[in-house]
């Protein structure tokens, strides 16, 4: 598929939203509803191709919703905050519980580019040579590519749908030259589509992606104007260290104090956490007193 180049501000805070004849819609058809899914993902794919974006904190902030999603599908009740959590406080040896292993899964999902090698690091339980026998099956147009490895992937794994639908978001990305996959048929698939097959597996595609696309579009806005934040603060940060503390932020979710060991010790950490809460650059995500995560 070919796109025509385009051009958006090179400010990050005025990243363009979706037209509302995308978000408004409301529309039944295949043939509609393939229109608008297109559309959201042309204006993606611009928001995407910048350089100066932050991708990797954008896919680690979806990673966390589909993860959410998929443990949603499982019928289990943890949430984005416990699965932070779960993964965030992880000590060596720990297990994450079944939860946590989602969230893992979809992490090292989307931090690697994509390939079968990396796709099997990620899926450490199938088979590298299944995972390429799964993206073989899908063909044609990008959705309908993702369409087909879910569908295949449903077949032999019913029961797996983690991994349905990161191969899904894989071969999407495959298919429009994304160096990363990004959780975006995950983000908006419910769990009744995952029973459906045929014209009505491509139709649930479609409108997943359609919702996911503004969803994360409308979450790129929201960090470009963070990151624009710290990044215009960053140098006016005179505590040794700041440097790599600031660098970890804009490639992180969730940074506990004791991550930012370019600090001179645990409380010099809290104390810049703090400040930079203080001045509007990051965010306290717990709401706890004590084993807090900040994030952009």
């Amino acid at each position: 598929m070919t796109y025509q180049s385009a051009t958006i501000s090179e400010d990050l805070s005025t990243l363009p939203r979706l037209p509302s004849w995308v978000t408004s819609a409301r529309v039944e058809t295949l043939e509609d509803v393939a229109f608008l899914s297109g559309a959201a993902l042309s204006h993606l794919h611009l928001v995407l191709s910048r350089d100066d974006f932050p991708q990797t904190l954008l896919r680690e902030r979806l990673a966390l919703r589909a993860a959410e999603a998929c443990v949603t599908h499982q019928a289990r009740a943890e949430r984005a905050s416990e699965l932070r959590d779960a993964v965030a406080f992880l000590q060596p040896g720990d297990s994450p519980g079944p939860a946590g292993e989602v969230y893992l899964l979809w992490r090292r999902a989307v931090e690697r580019p994509v390939s079968v090698k990396a796709l099997h690091r990620a899926l450490s339980e199938v088979e590298a040579e299944q995972i390429a026998i799964w993206l073989d099956v899908g063909q044609g147009a990008p959705i309908a590519r993702a369409a087909s490895v879910l569908g295949a992937v449903l077949e032999d794994r019913p029961r797996d749908h983690a991994t349905a639908l990161v191969l899904a978001d894989a071969a999407l990305g495959q298919a429009f030259g994304w160096a990363h996959a990004l959780p975006l048929v995950a983000l908006g698939f419910k769990r009744g589509d995952l029973r459906k097959t045929g014209d009505e597996m491509r139709l649930a595609c479609h409108r997943a992606v359609v919702a996911a696309a503004v969803e994360a579009t409308r979450e790129a806005a929201d960090l470009a104007r963070r990151v624009a934040r710290l990044r215009d603060l960053a140098p006016k940060l005179r505590a040794k260290g700041a440097e790599g503390a600031v660098t970890l932020f804009l490639n992180q979710d969730a940074v506990a104090p004791a991550a930012l060991t370019s600090l001179r010790s645990d409380r010099a950490a809290r104390r810049f956490c703090d400040r930079l809460v203080e001045l509007g650059a990051v965010r306290e995500l717990t709401g706890r007193d004590t084993f807090r995560l900040y994030g952009v």
